[in-house]
């Protein structure tokens, strides 16, 4: 059952009135802003109004000022899937139900322009996308398996939640059944629809990567996993050929390593890892019971590296997978940079790790369809890869096995000659690169907050001297961003997807998150150093008379400078942006034992 997909948003001192412009039928949603009760109406009288023209209603989100009614205001069309249009948001807008805010105090009034310009960071990331007639968090083998029943459903009710991203802010409209067809799903990952051609025959080239909404988070605050099996940066990848109404379809799943560990930014390139001692098995089992459950047997693929902290990573998850004695695990370890090099340059060896996985691309299978609906072949099992932070490493991988599976499959359907390799098809092979590339980018900017590394092995096939250079850059800017505005990017997820829950009395009844102080040390060590910076390079800049005395002086201050800058290092953990609203500090083992048997007897 489809959604509207063209809406003009009337807009009165009392009321929203939602009305649709792709039905015959007179049903208006009204919103009113006093009462805050939403109703559907027929051949409701909409009086004066501010109007504009609409593409959707994204959700309804409350904050200190009282509730937020968000649309969709400009959008532009990707592609199409299996005939059904699919578009990227473009632009949003939040409208508050209240006129003013006089109602609030002082201090209420400057934390509801935080939640605010949070819940607007949340909206600008890239990339949003959503369909009106067709469930783009399912893949096609999932919807392929459905009853009718499930296709007679309501778009919002039959989607994943794993990935709809405005199902918290949905709530209040989902609530009431009649109105369904003002409940849009929002899916929060990457899309590309590529017209291609090989020996003069047209398909369409599909990527979908679906970033899920449970323990969703920033690189350095979110890792590992929770007591409920989740793990951070969990992505699920869908690859879909369409060749005349055949489709052919490939999933992948990335995650971070399913055990409890953390990372916290703390001023240092590389963080300290720390392994939770306590690490439970079942929660461990939890996730692969998941995941299992989800897509058949696992092939996992672990990319991170022997020494160090990350060698400590996978000694433990290994052992968790010997372990476990689950025959329906496969684990293939590959230190990607010791095999390729820091910098990648030995790219070429990643065709040692293929030679391992051909049994397993073969053995899993893919997803094929005819164009009645005739079901040819399924997939029956998953690779899931990870490397640290589940992005550049794991992007490299995932791109190679997908393309082995797009060359069977473009065979398979006679696009491609016996014989003949996609790598010989320089337009569709340039296309390919960049759609997995550009998915790379958009899938680190999500979580990073920058572009991928090492895209440029994914787009040339090779290591080149721009690529290295584009890699320290975003190095850096990943450097800066992790540390020092990472926890509002963390706040504003969890405000987004109802990790955080602002009550209506905040601010007065109980203290706000959002006013809590910070250490001494932040405030007075950075004022001694910029000082001691300061008076140092006025020493060394005004000559004095007695040489001995100056020296003596720029001595003093340099040290000063020193210890404090030394200082702003040692404690640099204080420096850090620090999020505020669902602060997740270490568990300390009796934390962690109670989260562990809450979520037993649960």
């Amino acid at each position: 059952m489809s959604v509207h997909d063209s809406l003009t948003l009337h807009i009165t001192a009392d009321k929203f009135y939602v009305e649709p412009k792709d039905s015959k039928e007179s049903e208006i949603l009204v919103i009113d802003r006093v009462s805050q009760e939403i109703s559907l109406q027929g051949n409701a009288e909409i009086p004066p109004a501010v109007t504009k023209s609409i593409w959707g209603i994204f959700g309804i989100i409350r904050l200190t000022a009282g509730p937020y009614l968000i649309v969709i205001t400009k959008k532009e069309k990707v592609g199409e899937i299996c005939g059904h249009a699919v578009w990227k948001v473009t632009d949003t807008e939040m409208l508050s139900y209240k006129r003013t805010t006089l109602h609030l105090t002082e201090k209420q009034t400057t934390d509801n322009k935080t939640y605010v310009n949070l819940v607007e960071h949340c909206l600008k990331t890239e990339s949003y996308y959503f369909s009106t007639t067709y469930d783009l968090t399912h893949s096609l083998q999932r919807l392929s398996n459905t009853s009718s029943d499930f296709v007679s459903m309501p778009l919002h009710e039959r989607a994943d939640s794993r990935f709809t991203w405005n199902g918290h802010i949905l709530k209040e409209l989902t609530q009431q059944p009649e109105l369904h067809r003002f409940c849009l799903p929002v899916l929060h990952g990457f899309i590309c629809i590529t017209p291609s051609l090989i020996n003069n025959k047209s398909f369409d080239h599909i990527l979908i990567s679906r970033r899920c909404v449970l323990r969703v988070g920033t690189r350095f605050w979110v890792r590992g996993i929770d007591t409920e099996g989740q793990v951070a940066n969990f992505v699920e990848t869908e690859q879909i050929l369409e060749y005349e109404k055949v489709r052919c379809s490939y999933v992948q799943t990335r995650g971070s390593i399913p055990i409890f560990w953390s990372q916290r930014p703390n001023l240092k390139y590389k963080p300290k890892i720390k392994i939770n001692a306590a690490n439970y098995p079942e929660v461990f089992q939890r996730h692969f019971d998941n995941q299992v459950y989800n897509y058949g047997e696992q092939v996992i693929v672990n990319l991170v590296n022997q020494a160090g902290s990350e060698g400590l990573l996978e000694k433990s998850f290994s052992q968790f997978i010997t372990n476990s004695q689950n025959k329906k695990m496969r684990y293939e370890y590959f230190d990607f940079h010791h095999e390729c090099g820091n910098t990648g340059l030995r790219w070429d060896r990643l065709s040692i790790l293929m030679e391992r996985l051909e049994d397993d691309i073969r053995r899993q299978n893919y997803f094929m369809m005819q164009k009645d609906g005739t079901v040819l072949s399924q997939q029956v099992g998953i690779f899931r890869t990870n490397c640290i932070d589940c992005l550049d490493r794991t992007n490299v991988v995932q791109s190679l096995i997908a393309k082995v599976v797009l060359q069977n499959q473009l065979t398979k359907l006679g696009i491609l000659d016996q014989g003949q390799q996609i790598k010989d098809c320089k337009t569709f092979n340039y296309t390919y690169n960049n759609d997995w590339a550009d998915n790379a980018d958009v899938m680190s900017k999500q979580y990073a907050g920058t572009g991928a590394l090492k895209t440029d092995i994914t787009r040339q096939g090779k290591r080149t001297k721009y690529g290295l250079l584009m890699d320290g850059w975003n190095s850096l800017i990943r450097y800066f961003k992790n540390n020092f505005s990472d926890g509002f990017r963390q706040d504003s997820m969890d405000l987004f997807l109802g990790n955080y829950i602002v009550e209506e009395n905040e601010g007065v009844v109980r203290p706000s998150p959002l006013q809590s102080e910070r250490d001494w040390k932040f405030y007075a060590i950075p004022v001694i150093f910029v000082i001691a910076t300061a008076m140092c390079l006025i020493c060394i800049l005004i000559p004095d008379e007695n040489i001995s005395t100056q020296l003596m002086y720029i001595l003093f201050w340099g040290t000063a400078s020193f210890l404090s800058l030394a200082a702003i290092y040692i404690f640099g953990s204080e420096f850090v942006d620090t999020p505020k609203l669902v602060h997740s500090k270490d568990l300390s083992t009796s934390n962690f034992y109670d989260a562990v048997k809450t979520t037993k007897t649960s």
